[in-house]
């Protein structure tokens, strides 16, 4: 297709309004102005086109030329990506620093994959062989821990003409198809797709294992699964981000795709300096060896932040096809929305409620929906996972307000982080009388399979008394804690202990930041071992002051701090002096 080129008619902050587009198709990526400011095509009326512009547009006039690439915006595929750090439209930041400076300049583009840097390409089929789309044709190490797949694009199959081994840059060709058209047609290790377009796969599979990520209060109480969808809202200061790099940080995928969308940009500094300093527990490697990192702060261009999202969705996907289990963590999609509705103020649309536009429900489910369990494209039926990891900052902490409950229509998991539990300083802030998992059914046989049979009953009971401890403490502002029966008495220290010796985690110690499933199911079994024994106690004569002042209650409460390598021996420890201690207090209440 030729390009298009038209002229502003009317530049209002990101959006810019051209005439003569009328050859020009929606969302074609469109180059404004004399220093080719990068836009997209997001309405179209006659012949005028309007334009979201990802970057600054002052010193755009009304005459200025625009002209149409004729692509919808795309971002690049291939060896390189991990490692990276992106903005909002995949451009490498570091690169972009290196070559002019700490600033980006206007209308800077820049390849998002290095095009003079080698990969050693190892062929995984042969030529003559017949191949089809979303086959892997070979292997790339892009890092010590991803073994990068080659595949062939989707859409193409055909006869493998040649296919060659060695060092190639990322544009070169590695081989030829001859499709099923008859055009002969070279390979490269690079595709290009357009992020509005989810990448297809053979067929969409149940979630049915959980994505672990060493919290505690999420994978006891209120678990994702791998190909899963949650949100994290909470107002300002619940501990958000925190939450959020705890999960890019531990949970079990093979890869994480972290958006900074519209977030500070201190808190993305934390992520650069933190992620090359950590090490994966499972690989034993640097973090950043399995992250991509979109960085599209709130000091950068509005409409920017609205690509972002997508453009870290479609990198996800593109590793899920290679059948790995990948997060996409985006932080957060509040802010995204608050770009949506101020292109949406800026084309004069409708308002919808507090502003936002019609879509935005419409528009958070194109994101989620792309999350899943997939069997992938291509002959050797490998699956894939992505989940997707929304934070949501309502303001002032109102989840009833549009982007929070939009997302809660669409996700299954919600940890509602709460600001009265952040005062009082319990992390991670999740209100276990709000929060909820539609996957824990569905994990039961996972986690029976792999942890415990009992681990589901424990973790019911959990929650059981969690609420139980909500509706005494209303009796108890009443009456006072007197006037609570013994056994009442115990099931409030249960539940301390529940709350402050289980849930409570602290994110930056070396051991408590992240606990594996089996030293969680033990931890919890010492806090019911402890309840069960005390109820024999109080049946026998215990006093329950006496009981509820035993030292080993704070040997339960320091046994999350016992080192992972250790704990079997400690807790075993800790469980016959619940028992002898308990047996002394039956003992002194027999003899008073």
């Amino acid at each position: 297709m030729e390009n298009v080129t038209g002229k502003i008619l009317k530049v209002s902050g990101p959006l810019v309004i051209a005439e003569g587009m009328r050859e020009a198709n929606m969302f074609d990526v469109v180059r404004v102005g004399e220093k080719k400011l990068i836009g997209e095509i997001i309405e179209m009326h006659g012949d005028r086109a309007s334009i979201q512009v990802y970057e600054e547009t002052a010193g755009l006039g009304r005459g200025d030329i625009v002209v149409s690439t004729g692509a919808p915006l795309s971002v690049e595929l291939g060896p390189g990506l991990i490692k990276n750090i992106y903005d909002g439209i995949q451009r490498p930041l570091e690169t972009l620093c290196a070559k002019f400076g700490s600033n980006i300049e206007k209308g800077i583009d820049e390849p998002a994959l290095d095009r003079d840097r080698m990969w050693e390409f190892e062929p995984a089929k042969g030529a003559g062989e017949r191949v089809v789309e979303g086959e892997v044709l070979g292997y790339v190490q892009e890092t010590d821990v991803i073994r990068h797949k080659i595949m062939v694009p989707p859409g193409k199959s055909g006869i493998l003409v040649t296919i060659s081994s060695g060092k190639f840059r990322v544009t070169d060709s590695i081989g030829k198809i001859k499709v099923d058209g008859g055009d002969v047609e070279p390979l490269t290790l690079i595709q290009k797709w357009p992020v509005r377009v989810s990448r297809p796969y053979k067929e969409k599979l149940p979630p049915a294992e959980p994505m672990i990520t060493g919290q505690r209060s999420i994978d006891a109480l209120f678990p994702i699964a791998k190909g899963g969808t949650a949100c994290v809202p909470g107002p300002f200061g619940s501990g958000k981000t925190v939450v959020q790099h705890q999960l890019a940080k531990w949970s079990d995928v093979d890869l994480v795709v972290y958006i900074g969308c519209g977030e500070r940009g201190n808190e993305m500094t934390d992520v650069l300096r933190e992620f090359p300093e950590l090490t994966d527990p499972r690989t034993g490697k640097s973090l950043m060896d399995r992250t991509v990192l979109i960085a599209n702060t709130s000091d950068m261009p509005v409409a920017a932040r609205e690509a972002s999202i997508y453009t870290g969705i479609t990198i996800a996907e593109y590793y899920r096809d290679m059948g790995y289990s990948v997060a996409v963590i985006a932080d957060s999609t509040s802010r995204w929305a608050e770009a949506l509705r101020e292109m949406s103020g800026r084309l004069e649309e409708m308002p919808g409620e507090e502003g936002y536009p019609a879509y935005l429900t419409s528009r958070l489910a194109q994101f989620y929906e792309r999350a899943g369990k997939v069997v992938c494209l291509g002959e050797d039926g490998r699956i894939g996972t992505l989940s997707a990891i929304g934070a949501v900052s309502p303001q002032g902490g109102d989840i009833s307000e549009p982007v929070t409950q939009a997302t809660l229509r669409i996700v299954k998991v919600f940890w509602g982080l709460d600001s009265s539990l952040a005062y009082r300083r319990h992390f991670p802030a999740i209100n276990w009388l709000n929060s909820y998992s539609l996957y824990r059914d569905r994990l039961d046989l996972w986690f029976a399979e792999n942890v415990s049979s009992d681990w589901m009953t424990l973790t019911g009971r959990s929650l059981k008394i969690l609420q139980v401890e909500n509706e005494l403490e209303e009796i108890v502002k009443l009456v006072g804690l007197d006037a609570l029966s013994p056994e009442d008495r115990l099931t409030l220290e249960v539940a301390r202990s529940v709350r402050e010796d289980f849930l409570q985690q602290f994110a930056f110690d070396d051991v408590d930041g992240y606990t594996p499933l089996d030293k969680q199911y033990e931890l919890l079994r010492l806090v019911f071992v402890f309840e069960d024994k005390a109820k024999e106690a109080i049946e026998a004569g215990a006093d329950i002051n006496d009981i509820a002042t035993l030292p080993v209650r704070e040997r339960i409460g320091r046994a999350k701090a016992v080192p992972t390598a250790d704990y079997k021996e400690e807790f075993k420890k800790i469980e016959a002096e619940i028992t002898q201690q308990l047996d002394e207090a039956v003992r002194r209440a027999n003899e008073a």
